[in-house]
């Protein structure tokens, strides 16, 4: 029995709560969407899938995601949520001897983008956001630390887990990372109507960073759109979009809409990875669709 998931903080809570509801033994599959999406990850009989799109060799499923619904009969649960993480906790609710409420109250609040100005600006003081900081899906060698952070979850509260060293470290990076980042935003974004579009794709390698703060550095965007090359493969583009979380004026639903092109997720938030070659005409189209904004969704 595995739990299959991706490099998210919704993702590591989901194990969290896994581990904890059920008798796992071994460590985590870490996947990304796009794999699944393609049919290139190695799905078994006994797997566990969480916060991924749905695999018909999995034993159960937990999702949350607007486009990754389906309609065959599955075990598990799926719900239109603010995360995957609170999905399971409500399945498995009188199975925890620990209480995970505050961290899924928490998970919910950072993966559904429920933020504030204050805590995008000044991540360093909300503990749980500035640890979700820490985990990142470009860093390939990163399991180890996902894998210790699960562990300490599982054990410890929010401040024991921060006092951890290797916490720590990353912790300081994060606050380093985002003031590196702020001025790469702002150096390669540009402003179409209520559309931001960061680029980094003129970049060896994109920087990372708060995912939130160009909203605030953009007002007056309604949706932001960012573009760049796959770290591990140059030959693919990852291109996401995000509805401001403070201006929310956009009407286009961004996982259904990028379920056209190769990708999925929510409806205020989605991505998608497609070969270089279609970015000509891929990238115009997501563009032209955000500045049309009109709604996308069936009634």
């Amino acid at each position: 029995m595995r739990i299959v998931t991706r490099a998210d903080f919704d993702s590591i809570v989901c194990a969290v709560l896994l581990y904890e509801a059920l008798d796992i033994k071994e460590p985590v599959k870490w996947v990304e969407p796009n794999e699944m999406q393609r049919g290139l990850a190695d799905i078994r009989s006994g797997d566990i899938i969480a916060n991924l799109p749905y695999h018909k060799n999995c034993t159960m499923w937990f999702d949350h995601h607007y486009t990754n619904r389906i309609d065959t009969p599955f075990e598990g649960a799926f719900e239109i949520a603010p995360s995957a993480a609170g999905v399971i906790f409500k399945y498995y609710r009188d199975k925890f001897t620990r209480d995970y409420s505050e961290l899924v109250r928490e998970t919910d609040k950072i993966d559904s983008a429920d933020l504030s100005a204050d805590e995008v600006n000044h991540p360093e003081n909300y503990p749980y956001i500035l640890l979700s900081m820490t985990i990142s899906s470009h860093r390939k060698d990163d399991e180890p630390y996902r894998s210790r952070l699960i562990a300490l979850l599982r054990k410890y509260g929010i401040h024991e887990v921060l006092e951890d060293s290797e916490i720590r470290k990353r912790c300081a990076e994060v606050i380093e990372q985002n003031k590196v980042y702020k001025d790469m935003i702002l150096r390669h974004t540009r402003s179409e109507s209520h559309v931001a579009i960061t680029d980094f794709r003129s970049l060896e390698d994109a920087p990372t960073g708060n995912r939130f703060l160009v909203y605030s550095l953009f007002p007056e965007s309604a949706v932001n759109v960012r573009i760049r090359y796959d770290i591990e493969d140059k030959e693919k583009v990852i291109l996401g979009v995000g509805h401001s979380i403070f201006n929310r004026k956009c009407n286009v639903n961004a996982g259904l809409m990028l379920s056209q092109f190769e990708g999925g997720g929510h409806r205020g938030a989605g991505a998608c990875k497609f070969h270089k070659s279609r970015a000509e005409e891929y990238i115009p189209k997501i563009i032209a669709i955000l500045l049309k904004n009109e709604s996308n969704e069936t009634t």
